[in-house]
């Protein structure tokens, strides 16, 4: 489907990218580091995290809430940067806009599809996005033969959040969740959640060399560079001295946000800042 777009949107208008948490920030990283250019307005829905076990209905309602946030912000396009609620409500809001919109499943599962060798693609991430199915119905669009075997590890996110990223406990989860993929053949694993970068180390070492782990975030950030340019929308600019390139939202918590976020990025966050997102 062909995105809508206002014409009289300005290149130099933030991207709005969010999340469930803190997860969606290693796209906003992404973003940073491969188009330095976006100012970008980050929005955490850290009262009402984890998406993962709720149903469809609530999460296209947070979803829309948070969409409604961003555009009341002036956004020129909006990341959902949470495979969960890619995976569920990202067709329908898409239908509602009139700006860009784009999710992390379709680069994730494009990227993977380009990567397996064996035609046996493994996917971990959430109760909710592994329950879609959304990522095998993506890459059997593109190659029907390729067979995939999804995994839930919902202990992944609160290890990670807890910043239990090279520990023991994780290490034995790890191996809990992926020795069956590992046993089922997959040569290529999809991080199907946005946390899972941050605890990529552990999770190339149980795999173990033969698969190649692929990343979501990162494919993301790059199929996004490649909208905005199609779109007219790339920011040409260089970002001038005090201006105010990145703003990040929270829906409760914003210290222990803040915390998080400036362990992930080499961006200084000076605050975070909680807004009541039920009134949207």
């Amino acid at each position: 489907m062909e995105l809508k777009i206002d014409k009289t949107m300005p290149s130099d208008a933030p991207v709005g990218v969010f999340d469930s948490g803190v997860g969606g920030l290693t796209v906003a990283r992404e973003i940073m580091r491969q188009i330095p250019n976006e100012k970008i307005i980050y929005f955490g829905d850290t009262a009402r995290v984890p998406y993962g076990s709720k149903s469809r209905e609530t999460i296209t309602k947070y979803s829309r809430q948070i969409v409604r946030f961003l555009q009341e912000q002036k956004v020129k396009a909006i990341v959902v940067a949470c495979n969960t609620a890619s995976a569920y409500a990202l067709d329908e809001i898409e239908k509602e806009l009139d700006i860009p919109i784009m999710g992390v499943v379709k680069p994730g599962a494009k990227a993977a599809v380009e990567a397996t060798v064996n035609g046996r693609i493994g996917v971990i991430g959430t109760e909710g996005t592994i329950g879609s199915h959304i990522y095998s119905t993506y890459i059997n669009q593109i190659n029907s033969r390729i067979i995939v075997t999804g995994k839930a590890c919902p202990l992944f996110t609160p290890l990670v959040e807890e910043g239990l990223w090279q520990d023991p406990v994780t290490d034995e989860i790890a191996t809990r969740y992926l020795s069956g993929l590992v046993e089922s053949g997959i040569d290529t694993l999809i991080l199907g959640c946005t946390h899972y970068p941050l605890i990529r180390s552990t999770l190339g070492r149980i795999v173990g060399e033969g698969v190649m782990l692929v990343n979501p975030a990162y494919e993301t950030a790059r199929e996004l560079k490649k909208l905005l340019e199609k779109k007219g929308l790339l920011n040409q600019k260089g970002q001038e001295l005090g201006t105010e390139r990145y703003r990040f939202y929270v829906s409760d918590m914003a210290d222990k946000f803040q915390t998080f976020a400036n362990s992930i990025l080499k961006y200084g966050i000076l605050s975070a800042k909680t807004i009541d997102i039920e009134r949207y």
